[in-house]
């Protein structure tokens, strides 16, 4: 396989702070991803570069000691590269219009833009949350470069590509504080309609899959609040107002929040959208780029809520 650049920053970090917490959270990464490179690379240098067993944290050993000059010296090299490529191609400045629905928002693309622009701070980045249909009309009228969407909505436009990156099951929220839903630790539809239900405001997919999953059901729900936003339904929810369908993604920290599986089950996939006939900026590219990196890690470490699953990996991408 190889040594990688990757790999080479791990080690550097746990050399340079002494604590695999601590170089997993200098760099941005679950500890262990970082723990699980560093075997790998001392597999492929046939040498532990590490020793864990010490009482004062981890130190280098000997083969340790003799890499870490050249790890210094070859991520030194590799970063000029990037410097010189980058402005090459443009990737020193620009911008980057990026569209999300409030959900993954707050899932998941808030880590990826901090992401992003730890990479690129040259990079403007302007974000639009929305619904998915007002999304893919920014997107056919020029107005972003690039979404995360659900799809099928009601019919996504013909002149978009949309590539799937994330399926997601919807469940139902309640707060932590109070009594389970259900002891079984699911909640049928029929069930959950005699409860008072937070409904965000029309445009939302989520509203409406969980709208029409009652009626297909042939249940009117009890509708408590509706008309806010999905931070707004969160903390209704978590005041005790009642309870809501939301994606999976939203309950990642936030443990005021208890999650009931619904029966049954309800997806909906996650893709990312850009114009068809438009070739992307190289900046864009970098922010698919990231994103898809991003949820390789997050997917590994096991630091996706609930069920989600990434539906593509950029593997030989």
């Amino acid at each position: 396989m190889g040594v990688t650049l990757q790999q080479l920053a791990y080690f550097l970090a746990v050399a340079d702070v002494g604590s695999f917490t601590r170089a997993a959270e200098s760099i941005g990464v679950a500890q262990p991803t970082l723990s699980r490179q560093l075997r790998a690379l001392e597999d492929e240098l046939g040498a532990p570069l590490i020793d864990r067993g010490g009482r004062d944290g981890p130190t280098l050993t000997a083969a340790g000691e003799a890499v870490l000059p050249l790890a210094r010296r070859m991520l030194a090299d590799a970063a000029g590269a990037r410097r010189t490529v980058a402005e090459i191609v443009g990737l020193r400045r620009g911008r980057v219009r990026v569209g999300a629905t409030p959900s993954l928002c707050i899932g998941v693309l808030a880590d990826v833009l901090r992401v992003f622009h730890e990479q690129h701070p040259d990079i403007r980045l302007e974000l639009t949350e929305s619904g998915s249909q007002p999304l893919e009309a920014g997107l056919v009228h020029g107005e972003l470069d690039i979404a995360l969407v659900i799809v099928p909505s009601t019919g996504v436009d013909p002149t978009l590509r949309t590539e799937p990156v994330l399926r997601e099951r919807l469940s139902v929220a309640s707060p932590s504080s109070g009594a389970p839903i259900s002891g079984r630790g699911s909640v049928g539809l029929r069930e959950l309609g005699r409860r008072p239900l937070v409904l965000p405001r029309a445009g939302y997919d989520v509203r409406e899959s969980a709208l029409r999953a009652f009626a297909d059901a042939g249940v009117t729900p009890r509708i408590a609040v509706q008309g806010g936003e999905m931070d707004a339904v969160l903390r209704l929810v978590e005041a005790g107002t009642g309870v809501a369908v939301v994606p999976d993604l939203v309950f990642a920290g936030r443990p005021r929040l208890r999650r009931t599986v619904l029966t049954p089950p309800l997806y909906r996939t996650v893709a990312l959208a850009r114009r068809a006939d438009l070739t992307p900026t190289h900046a864009v590219a970098a922010f698919r780029h990231t994103l898809l990196d991003f949820l390789d890690e997050l997917s590994a470490a096991g630091g996706l809520a609930g069920d989600v699953q990434v539906l593509r990996r950029r593997d030989g991408d």
